[in-house]
């Protein structure tokens, strides 16, 4: 496995695990900037990589009435404002192919949603853009399909390619998730990303998705120790007064403690497995 450059951070083969995090939806210039502000602050004292994500719209609403965003050309002049302003690389999800081109333009990693993992011309417009390309493994798929959406992108001549595990459905209303599958989806040569917020929806609980986040820290820890490369979360100042996924994300002020104890998990890994490779 190569690792995966976003800009100046390498992710997979070894390179330090990395955080990939932010607000669900950009909601406002306000926001965006205070949550940039906090992680960067949080992830420097932690010295753990950041990569900064919101999406610039949300198409896959569970009602007509969900929030979906300011509009693309807004939105996306805030996230990159915001990248400009704290010197942070920067993902968004994209749902159709003409989204590809203006977000590839603002962002330095375009991120394909879960519900959209088969949607060939979709990876393929994605990879023919060159930025990295984090794919979510959708939640009916089995880890080892995902070799055949990355093929989909590296036919482009694009081999910055990440996996995304978030969670598989089990039976209506429920997600969990197989670890296993991490290792999976590792074998296949690509740097792994755990998606320690989506795992832990109710999905289209009523009028919209509900969510366990008691369960992001436990699921957090045990993928750091599975060995993934990325742990993306999703974290908003006011969780329950978010515009999307108000019952999934994490607290803003609770990130410095996730960080402290994911890192104490990978630390210990890595002391482990550089013992026991040593002559």
């Amino acid at each position: 496995m190569k690792p995966v450059r976003v800009r100046d951070i390498p992710v997979g083969a070894g390179a330090p695990l990395v955080l990939i995090a932010g607000p669900c939806v950009v909601e406002s210039r306000d926001l965006v900037f205070r949550t940039a502000e906090r992680l960067k602050e949080a992830a420097a004292r932690a010295g753990i990589p950041l990569i900064f994500k919101a999406s610039f719209k949300k198409a896959n609403r569970t009602s007509l009435s969900g929030f979906v965003g300011l509009g693309m050309d807004e939105a996306l002049a805030i996230l990159a404002d915001a990248g400009r302003a704290f010197d942070v690389p920067l993902v968004t999800d994209v749902h159709r192919e003409e989204d590809v081109a203006p977000a590839a333009q603002a962002v330095d990693m375009l991120q394909i949603p879960a519900f959209l993992s088969r949607q060939t011309d979709l990876l393929l417009a994605a990879g023919s853009t060159g930025r990295a390309v984090n794919i979510k493994k959708g939640q009916f798929l089995a880890p080892e399909d995902m070799a055949h959406a990355a093929a989909k992108v590296a036919s482009t001549g694009n081999a910055n390619i990440l996996l995304c595990e978030r969670g598989t459905s089990f039976g209506y209303h429920n997600l969990v998730v197989d670890m296993r599958g991490l290792v999976v989806m590792r074998e296949l040569g690509y740097p792994v990303v755990m998606d320690a917020t989506h795992a832990v929806q109710i999905p289209s609980q009523g009028s919209s998705s509900g969510g366990r986040p008691e369960f992001i820290f436990p699921l957090a820890r045990a993928a750091v120790a599975a060995g993934i490369d990325a742990l993306f979360v999703e974290t908003h100042p006011d969780p329950p007064n978010a515009l999307s996924d108000a019952a999934s994300q994490l607290p803003l002020a609770m990130i410095g403690r996730l960080l402290g104890e994911v890192l104490a998990i990978d630390r210990a890994l890595r002391e482990h497995r550089a013992q026991a490779d040593a002559p």
